[in-house]
Parts: structure tokens; C-alpha cells; sequence
């Protein structure tokens, strides 16, 4: 008759073993927090700052599960992870201020937990065919740009600071605007400079033959965009957002140190890109809004208290929102990370 083992023996054997199955996989993923990321729009040279940090496994290794949409505009990203279809996302800090500012009762308005474009993209384009050579002549001529284009908004802003007179406007779907340019429809256009700059290049403009106002470069301290994160998140795990923030900041460091190598990350997620765009349009990023001056005076990932306060002020006025902004509102930068780890701009060229 066999030996059986004594029920002891059994119990000893069976704990032995569930013990070492949870220690293969129980806690790892006990431990990995889920995280959906909300773009603030396609997947183009400058989303490589957060998929190349996802490609990597930064956020792995930081126990995050991070899933990166592509967005449709930065009040879609705003409005998703109000609603809490998303935890964080990616947006210009003009629409998270008026979102705030006119859904005052909202229970959950997403806030600014690091910047990354210190300036806005927004920029005036003209053709030099149509005769603009100064800021002072686009008065009385038709603009262009959609609705919603961060641009058009606070163009009253860039007109206050530039003394331009009245201009008209004329409405279209973003995949038009630059067309319309080309065609005489309109004299000039708002949009992101590297976006409006490249798309032109693309339909067959020469570089050379476009004149570019950056908002920036004209008298325009508005800050650009920034991560978001929802106030629950960011209530009931700050040590997630921390973390996020902190692989985030890694990729991003090597990605402005090789922008053209990261290119590649975009290219896993959009298979049909034009590298060779994309390697500009992410240089022309880096160069104009997040490694700017102003960046680098103010240290990366930062804000500025009082032109904090300018931004809040000069939006809430030029959108004429329901209340006023609140910057304290609108800004959390205690979980930002060390500033060692934030000391990731390149060096000047």
C-alpha cells in the first residue's frame, strides 16, 4: 500500500505553493495602477514625449498600466477626463481655465499638474505673396482657423498687445484651413506654428514663403499645454500622479535629446506618418515651446505665479466666461518631481 502524506504534509505543500504562484504574479499585479491618457490630438511628431515613455516601459516601471489615445482637441481632453472617461490627459491650459471658469458646479474639473508647452504654439501664418510683412498689417484682412483653435480665442490678446485694428473672420474644419490659405480664401491663419508650418509644406509651400507671427514672440505670455489629471486621482493616489510625472519626464529627456530617433514611437502608432514631417514638427516643438526661453528662465514642467495669474485674468476677460478664472484653482504643482529630474532640456544650440 502506498505511503499517503500525512494532511500536515499536504497543507505545508499546497501554502508552499500558493505562496510562490503570488509571488510570480500576484503583487505585480496587485500593485500596477491603470492609467487611460487622453491626447490633444493625433499622433504627430510631438506625442512622442509620452510614447516613447510608454514604449519604453518608463511607466512599467514606475507600476503603471498607461493606455495613450489619440485626441480631437484640447477641449476634448478637457471634457474626457471631467467626465472620467480618462484619469489624465494633455491639454492647452486655455481651455482647462474656461472649462473651469464656465462649469463652476462641475464635480470633476481636471487640473494642471505639470506644463510642458511654456508658451503657446498659437501663431498667426500669411503667405508673403499676400503682401503681410508686420504684425500692424493684418488689420482690416480675413483670418481664418476653426472655432475652437487655441489661436483664434485669444487673438483679441495678441491684437490688444500688437495694436491690430478689426479683422474678419472666416470659419472651416481643421484639414482646410491651410488649403484655404493657399487658394486666396482668406489673407492669413491661426494655428500651432509647427502644425500650420509643415501642413503648408506639405500641399507644395516653400518655407521660405511663409511668414510666421508666433503669439510668443509678440507680446503674448500665455502658457501653453500642460498634463492634466482628474481631482480624484489626484486626491485619493498623488503617489500615481507623482510617478506618471516622474517616467514622463524621463522619456521626455530623451527624446529632445533625440528627437528624430523617437519619431519611431509615433510611427508604432501611426503606421501611414511621414517620418520625415514628423522629425520636424517635433524639432520645431521643442525649439519653440518647450525648451524655450521662457522654459528654461522658469524651469521645466513649472509655472510662474504672477503670469499665472495674467493668463487667468486675460482669458476669463477675452472668453468672457460665466466666472473668473482661478489660477489656484487651475494648478497643482505639489506633485511635480524633484528638480533634478525636472533638469531635462537640452542643451542650447
Amino acid at each position: 500500500m502506498p505511503h499517503l502524506p500525512s494532511r500536515r504534509t499536504w497543507l505545508a505543500t499546497a501554502l508552499a505553493m500558493m505562496t510562490g504562484l503570488m509571488a510570480l504574479s500576484g503583487p505585480a499585479q496587485a500593485q500596477t495602477t491603470p492609467i487611460k491618457f487622453q491626447l490633444d490630438w493625433r499622433f504627430e511628431g510631438p506625442a512622442a514625449l509620452f510614447l516613447a515613455p510608454a514604449a519604453k516601459g518608463y511607466f512599467k516601471d514606475a507600476k503603471l498600466d498607461v493606455s495613450i489615445d489619440a485626441g480631437n482637441g484640447s477641449g476634448g481632453a478637457v471634457t474626457r477626463v471631467a467626465s472620467g472617461a480618462y484619469d489624465m490627459g494633455f491639454a492647452d491650459l486655455a481651455a482647462l481655465m474656461e472649462f473651469h471658469a464656465n462649469n463652476p458646479d462641475a464635480p470633476n474639473k481636471p487640473v494642471a499638474v505639470m506644463m510642458v508647452y511654456n508658451n503657446t504654439p498659437a501663431a498667426v501664418l500669411a503667405l508673403k505673396k499676400s503682401g503681410i510683412t508686420s504684425v500692424a498689417g493684418l488689420s482690416g484682412k480675413k483670418l481664418g482657423a476653426p472655432v475652437f483653435d487655441a489661436g483664434r480665442r485669444g487673438f483679441a490678446i495678441f491684437a490688444q498687445a500688437n495694436k491690430i485694428g478689426p479683422v474678419a473672420w472666416t470659419s472651416m474644419d481643421p484639414p482646410l484651413r491651410e488649403t484655404m490659405l493657399m487658394r486666396g480664401d482668406v489673407d492669413a491663419i491661426t494655428g500651432f506654428s509647427f502644425t500650420s508650418l509643415l501642413n503648408l509644406e506639405a500641399r507644395g509651400i516653400k518655407a521660405e514663403d511663409v511668414i510666421i507671427f508666433p503669439y510668443a514672440q509678440h507680446g503674448v505670455k500665455l502658457y501653453g499645454n500642460v498634463i492634466i489629471a482628474s481631482p480624484k486621482l489626484i486626491k485619493e493616489q498623488p503617489e500615481v500622479v507623482k510617478a506618471f510625472l516622474k517616467a514622463f519626464a524621463r522619456g521626455a529627456k530623451e527624446v529632445m535629446a533625440d528627437p528624430d530617433a523617437s519619431i519611431a514611437f509615433v510611427k508604432q502608432r501611426d503606421g501611414i506618418i511621414n517620418e520625415a514631417l514628423e522629425k520636424r514638427r517635433l524639432r520645431l516643438a521643442i525649439d519653440a515651446v518647450v525648451a524655450s526661453p521662457d522654459a528654461r528662465a522658469e524651469g521645466f514642467g513649472q509655472v510662474v505665479a504672477p503670469r499665472l495669474a495674467l493668463m487667468a485674468s486675460q482669458i476669463s476677460d477675452t472668453y468672457s466666461t460665466k466666472t473668473r478664472v482661478s489660477p489656484e484653482a487651475v494648478w497643482n504643482g505639489s506633485m511635480l518631481p524633484t528638480a533634478a529630474e525636472l533638469n531635462i532640456l537640452p542643451p542650447k544650440r
